[in-house]
């Protein structure tokens, strides 16, 4: 443990969905890239649902192909007043045809594609695995220096933080984070249920948040309950037969007889970002740098994208012999997150608080959008295809 350590090109912190992202595409790039994080079985049964340009990015990784059979296609996404307000929106349907596309993405279960994650990683030369987490990290001038705990010293000239909410990383680099409460909680569960989910993803809008149905393969469903806080708890008390009634009755039966399965979650919820996403040799991915309600499905989606973007920078810094963490090598990475992470922000916290508005003008407008997208082709055509990836984004 005393013998020096190589110097890496770039070393990952945090072994989630976006970290191994992050790790096995800058190790594709050439760079000389260590993962710090520990190995652990995934913690619960949440899903992801994975949207166009997350799934072409993990096919460029040879991941997708270890577990797109365990996926379900998502073909239809509604959306569904179900305020029973004065004022409600008409229901909006988008259809992935109407875009020329088979599905806008798949919903897959977190666990499987962490197992898809982990062995395409594991397959790599250029990738060293550290099974250890971060002490320490003190960036310097030319290196950053990280103490493990374990008690092993490391050094790289990156460092990609993917450590979470609590991130070492961001600290470590003098990021401050802007985080505001919600004063809502999201009730994730699976589900089994009697009728077909016909490859349709429905959210219902209820005065309190979205709640969704998100299919999985077979006559099943991932569900994500947003309720007020105290709500939320009432339904995660309720045994495994009262949860199956509730959501019978939240969805309306549309999906039939609903059979809740084993294994629930419940998460409060914030909108938390960063001043910056890369300072002091320190670039931020996934809940390092940024955290979302689940409204829209771009939490994941937003970390892959990080993920994506730093390891093309990185590959074309290090092609022209620019040095990876040079500052301005983290402003190009500062500059190809922001507006992708501010739009998508903005864009969910209108959502949500357009929803939980009491206010009658508030209430009019959300609804008049709502029949303007569903009415009018372009502008429909026009979200679905922002919805899956910003316009900028499609056009290198």
């Amino acid at each position: 443990m005393n013998e020096a350590s190589p110097v890496y090109d770039v070393i990952v912190i945090g072994g989630g969905p976006a970290g191994l992202t992050a790790a096995i595409a800058l190790a594709a790039t050439g760079a000389r890239t260590a993962l710090l994080a520990r190995r652990a079985p995934y913690a619960d049964n949440r899903t992801t649902a994975l949207l166009g340009a997350s799934t072409d990015l993990l096919e460029r990784l040879d991941v997708w192909r270890r577990c797109r059979d365990q996926a379900a296609a998502l073909q239809t996404m509604r959306l569904v007043d179900d305020t029973g307000r004065l004022i409600r929106a008409p229901e909006v349907r988008f259809s992935s045809q109407e875009i020329g596309l088979d599905q806008f993405g798949f919903n897959i279960d977190n666990r499987t594609l962490m197992t898809a994650l982990e062995a395409r990683a594991a397959e790599i030369s250029g990738l060293t695995r550290y099974d250890d987490e971060a002490a320490t990290i003190d960036p310097q001038d030319a290196l950053v220096s990280i103490r493990t705990s374990g008690g092993r010293s490391l050094s790289a000239r990156l460092v990609v933080g993917a450590d979470g909410r609590q991130s070492l990383s961001r600290e470590a680099a003098g990021i401050d984070v802007r985080r505001r409460d919600l004063h809502q909680s999201a009730l994730t569960f699976n589900i089994g249920h009697s009728r077909s989910h016909k490859n349709i993803s429905t959210e219902f809008h209820t005065p309190q948040g979205p709640c969704v149905f998100v299919p999985l393969p077979g006559n099943r469903c991932s569900v994500v309950w947003v309720s007020a806080a105290r709500e939320a708890q009432r339904l995660m008390a309720l045994d495994d037969s009262d949860l199956s009634d509730a959501a019978e009755k939240q969805s309306h039966s549309i999906l039939g007889r609903i059979t809740v399965e084993p294994g629930r979650n419940l998460f409060p919820l914030t909108i938390e970002s960063p001043k910056a996403f890369a300072s002091h040799r320190v670039a931020l991915v996934g809940e390092s740098a940024h955290v979302l309600p689940p409204i829209g499905a771009q939490g994941l989606n937003m970390g892959l994208r990080d993920a994506a973007d730093i390891a093309e920078i990185v590959g074309k810094a290090m092609s022209t012999g620019e040095d990876p963490g040079a500052p301005q090598v983290l402003a190009r990475y500062q500059a190809a997150r922001r507006t992708d992470v501010a739009s998508r922000m903005i864009a969910i916290d209108i959502a949500n608080r357009s929803l939980l508005s009491d206010f009658l003008p508030m209430q009019s407008l959300r609804a008049a959008g709502l029949h303007l997208i569903g009415a009018f082709g372009p502008l429909r055509r026009l979200a679905m295809r922002e919805g899956l990836a910003p316009s900028w984004k499609r056009v290198s």
